[in-house]
């Protein structure tokens, strides 16, 4: 709880700041709409949910990084430069702080959302079929670019510094669905930290691409994916 007062805080802080000291009026409205939209779109599947979530504060990025380039370019004073830099620097660092946390509150609003999706299944006739087996495939479910490739962007959409100091080599192994349509869902992170676990979570559902889906006969089939993953923190 404290921590999310923290960051709570933080975040009243750093837009105040951002709004009262840099914006200039055209930039306001235009985050102001923005906000308005990601809250109409609150109920959209979940890989719309975390690309909203993640191209608003990519669009605060875009916005502080000309900004602050404007005030440093038309500074003169070396010293005043260098504060500019640095100022832009912890912004930043703060500014993916809140975006973890905002990504936090998404992960739990398309759990909860997944999880009211299955009891309401048992109840229809949706297809929840159980994960056919391996030899029935005619196609696996991929990536495109393959493995490698998923691991990669997995890691690079990792938020490392939600990781306590002091920890070394860190493992889980994420399990999830690969829908007809190549989306994902029901992502479920198994390892024993539990900060580490639910960060996995986060970067699968940012993967920028869709899957291929397996296919059995011909026919697009869900499939559960296992995705190992290996973090070394030192």
């Amino acid at each position: 709880m404290k921590k999310s007062k923290t960051y709570a805080h933080h975040f009243v802080g750093i837009f105040n700041y951002f709004y009262i000291n840099i914006l200039t009026s055209v930039t306001k409205k235009l985050l102001y709409l923005i906000f308005l939209l990601s809250l109409f779109f609150s109920q959209a599947q979940q890989n719309q949910e975390f690309k909203i979530t993640k191209d608003y504060f990519d669009y605060q990025r875009l916005m502080l990084n000309n900004e602050f380039k404007k005030k440093f370019d038309s500074e003169t004073n070396y010293e005043e430069k260098r504060s500019i830099k640095e100022n832009f620097s912890e912004f930043m660092v703060k500014l993916d702080s809140i975006q973890n946390t905002a990504f936090i509150a998404t992960l739990i609003k398309v759990k909860n959302r997944e999880d009211l999706d299955r009891i309401a299944s048992r109840k229809t006739t949706i297809d929840h079929a159980e994960n056919p087996q391996k030899q029935m495939l005619n196609e696996q479910a991929t990536y495109p670019g393959g493995f490698e490739t998923l691991r990669k962007q997995v890691a690079d959409l990792f938020y490392s510094d939600s990781v306590l100091p002091g920890q070394k080599l860190l493992k889980t192994s994420v399990v999830f669905v690969v829908e007809k349509d190549g989306s994902i869902s029901s992502v479920r992170a198994e390892g024993d930290n539990f900060t580490f676990n639910r960060q996995a979570e986060i970067a699968i559902y940012l993967l920028p691409e869709k899957f291929s889906p397996a296919v059995v006969n011909g026919t697009a089939v869900r499939y559960r994916f296992r995705l190992p993953l290996a973090m070394n923190f030192e």
